[in-house]
């Protein structure tokens, strides 16, 4: 198989498929709505009324951003955690091209299928809902990511490339 991978360190944790299934539906559609928190709907409504017309759009999500947060903090000195699976392995991913990835030791089963829960390192920084199938021992095919998160994906691994450009060209 042919596919184009380009280093990218990412964290991912992971478990096969199994009975638990529906508890892994249930975080997938959570991370998804992560940004559904109380100041992420009423920006929403407040864009949907028109209110937000006139304000500078990238001033309006960094301040979203700073509240979001403010509440992390104060989840931090309450001592909550949000609510996440234990999923039964982590690795660390070597490469990453679209709709693939490539984790560093070898502990997928080839045709296997499985959920896993990615931390993406762009701001902010979230987790992110995947289901994928191994292809080989190392490799694996994303089969399901929410579309936000696939042009999320997209975008780092176009930031990756550019990064490994410029690192060739200044080599050279």
């Amino acid at each position: 198989m042919n596919v184009r991978l380009i280093q990218a360190p990412i964290a991912v944790a992971f478990e096969a498929l199994g009975a638990q299934t529906e508890h892994f539906e249930r975080e997938y559609h959570q991370l998804s709505e992560a940004d559904d928190d109380p100041i992420g709907q009423w920006l929403k409504l407040a864009k949907a009324r028109g209110d937000a017309a006139q304000s500078d759009p990238i001033l309006l999500n960094l301040m979203v951003e700073l509240h979001r947060k403010i509440d992390h903090l104060e989840c931090l000195i309450k001592n909550e955690k949000p609510a996440r699976l234990e999923l039964a392995e982590h690795e660390m991913i070597e490469r990453i091209g679209f709709g693939y990835f490539e984790i560093k030791n070898g502990h997928l089963q080839p045709a296997q299928h499985y959920y896993g829960r990615i931390e993406m390192p762009v701001h902010p920084k979230h987790d992110v809902g995947i289901f994928f199938e191994a292809v080989s021992d190392e490799l694996a095919k994303i089969t399901r990511m929410h579309e936000r998160d696939e042009k999320e994906w997209g975008a780092y691994l176009t930031a990756r490339e550019r990064v490994m450009i410029r690192e060739m060209r200044g080599n050279t």
